[in-house]
Parts: C-alpha cells; sequence; structure tokens
C-alpha cells in the first residue's frame, strides 16, 4: 500500500538549515490502523503530509498504491488529494456557514453533488452518531461532534488512505476515547488505511503498527512489529534499506 523510500527533508530557518526527516524508510499494509508518534519537532507531521502529497521530500520515495507522489506534476498530486486520501485535523476545519451535512459534502461541491453522494453522507453522519444533526452548523456542535463530521467529511470520498494529525488535540480526555472508538470502527467498516499523528499513546493497541521518529529518524516504539528490524541508534548517513513493517 505505502512505501516510503530513504525519504530525507530539509529546509531552512532563518540562515539555519533543518532535516526534519533524515532517511526514513517504511512499509504500512493495505487496511492498516497506524501511529506515527515521538515528541515535538520530530518530524511526525513532516511525514503525514508528506504522504498526503501536501509537501515532497527532498529525497526519496514515497509510493501509494504502487504511484511515486515525488514524480507527479502538481495537478497530478491534486488529484490524488481530491480522490484517494481523506484528512482529519486537530482543529476540525469545518465552514463555520455550512450545515454537518453540507461539511461533509465539500469534497464534491465544485462539481455538484449527486443524489448517491448526499445519501453516503447521510449514512456516514448517521454511523458517527450525528444523524439527527444534519442541518446544524458547527456553533451548534461540541467539539466531539465537529470532529465526528470531519470524520464522516474524511470517508464520504472512499478513501484508500485516511490521514488524520493529532484529532483529538483540541478534546478532553472522555471525548477523545469516543473519537477513536468512532475511527476504529469506521476504519474497520471501510478497509481504508488509517494513519495518525499524535502524542498520546494510550489510544494505540498491541495491533497497531506504530512508526516512531524521533530528531528525524524512525527508531521502534514499544509495541512496535518494526523493533525487530530497526536500528537502535540513528544513523548518520542515509539509509537505502526500506524497513518492513506489519508484515
Amino acid at each position: 500500500m505505502i512505501d516510503v523510500v530513504n525519504v530525507w527533508k530539509s529546509y531552512k530557518s532563518g540562515t539555519r538549515p533543518v532535516e526534519a526527516l533524515r532517511g526514513i524508510s517504511c512499509h504500512i499494509e493495505r487496511g492498516r490502523f497506524a501511529f506515527i508518534v515521538g515528541p515535538s519537532g520530530s518530524g511526525k507531521s513532516t511525514l503525514l503530509y508528506m504522504l498526503g502529497a501536501v509537501d515532497r521530500p527532498t529525497k526519496g520515495e514515497i509510493l501509494v498504491e504502487g504511484e511515486d507522489l515525488v514524480k507527479m506534476s502538481e495537478s497530478a498530486q491534486n488529484d490524488y488529494r481530491r480522490e484517494k486520501v481523506g484528512f482529519i485535523f486537530q482543529s476540525f476545519n469545518l465552514i463555520s456557514n455550512l450545515s454537518a451535512i453540507d461539511n461533509v459534502l465539500i469534497p464534491f461541491l465544485p462539481r455538484g453533488v449527486t443524489a448517491e453522494q448526499r445519501e453516503r453522507a447521510v449514512t456516514l453522519l448517521t454511523q458517527v452518531g450525528l444523524g439527527d444533526r444534519l442541518d446544524h452548523r458547527p456553533y451548534q456542535l461540541s467539539g466531539g461532534e465537529q470532529q465526528r463530521v470531519a470524520i464522516a467529511r474524511a470517508l464520504v470520498k472512499q478513501p484508500v488512505l485516511v490521514l488524520a494529525d493529532e484529532p483529538t488535540g483540541e478534546l478532553d480526555s472522555k471525548t477523545g476515547d469516543e473519537i477513536y472508538k468512532i475511527l476504529r470502527t469506521m476504519q474497520q467498516a471501510y478497509q481504508a488505511t488509517l494513519v495518525v499523528v499524535t502524542h498520546d499513546r494510550r489510544f494505540i493497541t498491541p495491533r497497531d503498527l506504530v512508526l516512531e521518529i524521533q530528531d528525524g529518524h524512525l527508531i521502534a516504539g514499544p509495541t512496535d512489529a518494526l523493533a525487530p528490524h530497526c536500528p537502535s541508534h540513528p544513523q548518520a548517513e542515509p539509509n537505502p534499506s526500506a524497513v518492513k513493517a506489519g508484515e
């Protein structure tokens, strides 16, 4: 499904060069629930947004279903994001003057919404427990309800990949638990590959794939199937061999 091969990301902070990612290689199988964890500034979100073709690596390959995102034109990347990827953000990113159902249908609005797409949105909102709030605006919904709308929006395109960046970061712990229960239920129901960036390891189970990043390097995590294959110390030079996980 996803192969990240020797990916590096460099940028400048003022005049100072920064290596955000240093030779990251990993494999995520189709249909997995995967976590990217690590301290702040480790490169977690950088990797996540590269998987979504929002950013490009300085060097390396990122293949999703055999297509190299790095070699895609900007137009092809736009098509990839629109058709194959669903995004869930920490701050929900709902449009304040649209109803819950219209927020879910945002991916289809530029080309017009079909009856089938509207029916799918209603089904998704019902599945996340908002079947009686279809016409509510974001200000009429709690934080947890807004994130449920965002989950439905991420799935309405029937994407092959869903990327979530700290999806419970603005929620209390009880609501966060509810959101993860919904994420797991929906991920299993729709068989999407779900990759989540989080600081909160309490949501991780032994069956999940964990990609732990520290100082731009991929290292082993305590519940990680990568552990037997990962280097125990960061490498100073690029490592061209892909680390296989979850197989």
